[in-house]
């Protein structure tokens, strides 16, 4: 079969990135990869990740559904046609943590940074085709928005003024007892 090949070959090629380059190679490559897709996808018109990630997964032929379950936190359930992932092939329980910390997470870290990078994002996998056999992934993606320099300097100078009322207040109360 020319896909199994294929997908032979290219599980083989990120095993040797690993072992000549150390593991974060392949992270790097896949993290760079994504925010390259979420360039085009923004210079395209697709400016938000719900959009962004439906049209990546379409791509691998996927039918993907993605529902905000709560703010900031969505559920991604990614159905294929076969019990066959694109990326990582059939059931393999073996290379899950292989292609899921050497090409998913990254790949899709680096799509969602670039896509807005004012959130930090957290991607908690549930199901996977490599563990599973079945047709689907399915994770669950939280977002928290950074903190901006700015805003931190702001508050920051605002807990400095708290603190200096109180340490006032402490010190007027200190003074009274003194007196007393």
């Amino acid at each position: 079969m020319p896909t199994q090949d294929a997908l032979k070959f290219f599980q083989a090629y990120i095993s040797e990135l690993i072992e000549i380059g150390g593991e974060n190679l392949p992270k790097s490559i896949s993290s760079g990869l994504g925010a390259k897709l979420a360039t085009v996808y923004k210079e395209k018109g697709i400016n938000d990740i719900q959009s962004g990630l439906h049209r990546s997964y379409e791509v691998l032929t996927a039918s993907p559904e993605i529902r905000e379950v709560k703010k900031n936190e969505f559920e991604i359930k990614i159905l294929y046609k076969e019990d066959f992932c694109p990326i990582g092939g059939e059931l393999n329980p073996s290379k899950k943590d292989l292609i899921q910390q050497s090409i998913c997470l990254p790949y899709t870290i680096g799509f969602l940074n670039e896509m807005n990078h004012e959130y930090s994002y957290n991607i908690d996998i549930k199901e996977c085709i490599l563990t599973s056999g079945k047709n689907r992934c399915y994770y669950i993606l939280q977002r928290k928005r950074k903190e901006r320099e700015g805003d931190i300097k702001v508050e920051k100078k605002e807990r400095h003024k708290k603190e200096e009322g109180l340490i006032s207040s402490l010190k007027k109360l200190f003074k009274k007892k003194d007196k007393k």
